[in-house]
Order: structure tokens, then C-alpha cells, then sequence
């Protein structure tokens, strides 16, 4: 019997991993890769957008993400005021991974987390004890490591991000669509 998966991408952890191992990930062939493992049911993934952002970087990504089998979470990040009086942005999409991981956890037998976030360390232990597999997805060979250790240590399984880099980098020269 196939495996039912879902994966649940934080997109800011993601990029800022990848950035640090050097490398920027093709989630065409991110989905294919982990098709293998079995059915992806659901591939979630997470970003926070500031409200006064008409054109961010980030937009044609989440446009293609959209479009090509993602489903998109977008927060909008918020402001608070630090207690030295500076405004800082608050980026935290855990709350709305947590209602999507434990919304599906009925459907599915694996989930693979792509972040290092200790604050997730909840959500996997809740979806485990549903009888889900949770493998988290970072990197302990970053300067520091962007996996936090109790999140690794409450998972079903680790994979460490740059061994996947031959089976999901973009190419430096991508093709031009056909």
C-alpha cells in the first residue's frame, strides 16, 4: 500500500537554509522527489507578506507555487513594538501550520516538515501521537545549525537538507519553458 504524504513548507526557514548551504531549491522537482516516498495529498507552504508590500520578490514564486500544486498559506505579518521602542515585524506561521497538520493528520501517514522552528515541536509531537510519521526536513550543517535540536530529537526521522541538493537544486541556468 502507497504512503499518503504531506509536506508542510516554511518558506522563510526554507529559504534562509538554503541560502546558507549555498543553493536554491526547484520545487517541481522538490514534489517529484518526495512523490517517491508516496501520494502527496496535500503540499502546504507557508509565507509571511507585509501589508505594504505591493510587489514583493516573493510574489511570482507564490503565483507559481499556486499554480503548480501548492497549496499556499499567506499571513500577514505584523507589527509590535519591541519594548525599547523600535517596531519589529513578527513572521510566524506556526499557528496556521499546526490547524493544517492536524486538520489532514486523518488522511495521511507520513508528513515532512520542511523547518527547523523549535516552536513546531508541539504539532509534531501531537501528529505523531495520531499515528503520523514525521520526518523533519533542515540542516545541522549550517553555521549555526537552522534545525532546533528538541525538534529534531521529538521527530520520527531527520533528513539533512544538503543531502537532498542533487534531487531538488534549481539549475544556475534554468531551460526556458517550451
Amino acid at each position: 500500500m502507497t504512503d499518503r504524504i504531506a509536506l508542510f513548507i516554511d518558506g522563510a526557514n526554507l529559504h534562509t537554509t538554503v541560502k546558507n548551504l549555498g543553493f536554491e531549491v526547484d520545487f517541481r522537482r522538490l514534489l517529484s522527489e518526495f512523490g517517491k516516498h508516496g501520494q502527496i495529498v496535500r503540499a502546504y507552504f507557508y509565507t509571511v507578506v507585509r501589508d505594504d508590500d505591493e510587489f514583493s520578490s516573493l510574489r511570482p514564486l507564490v503565483d507559481w507555487l499556486d499554480y503548480n500544486g501548492y497549496a499556499v498559506r499567506r499571513k500577514a505579518a505584523k507589527q509590535h513594538d519591541d519594548g525599547d521602542g523600535r517596531r519589529r515585524m513578527k513572521r510566524s506561521i506556526g499557528i496556521e501550520l499546526a490547524v493544517d497538520a492536524m486538520e489532514i493528520a486523518h488522511r495521511i501517514d507520513q508528513a515532512f516538515l520542511f523547518s527547523g522552528d523549535g516552536d513546531l515541536r508541539a504539532v509534531v509531537e501531537a501528529v505523531r501521537r495520531m499515528g503520523v510519521r514525521v520526518t523533519v526536513v533542515s540542516s545541522i550543517r549550517t553555521k549555526p545549525p537552522m534545525i532546533a535540536d528538541e525538534l529534531r530529537r521529538h521527530a520520527d526521522a531527520f533528513v539533512e537538507l544538503e543531502n537532498l541538493r542533487p534531487s531538488i537544486e534549481r539549475p544556475a541556468h534554468p531551460i526556458a519553458p517550451e
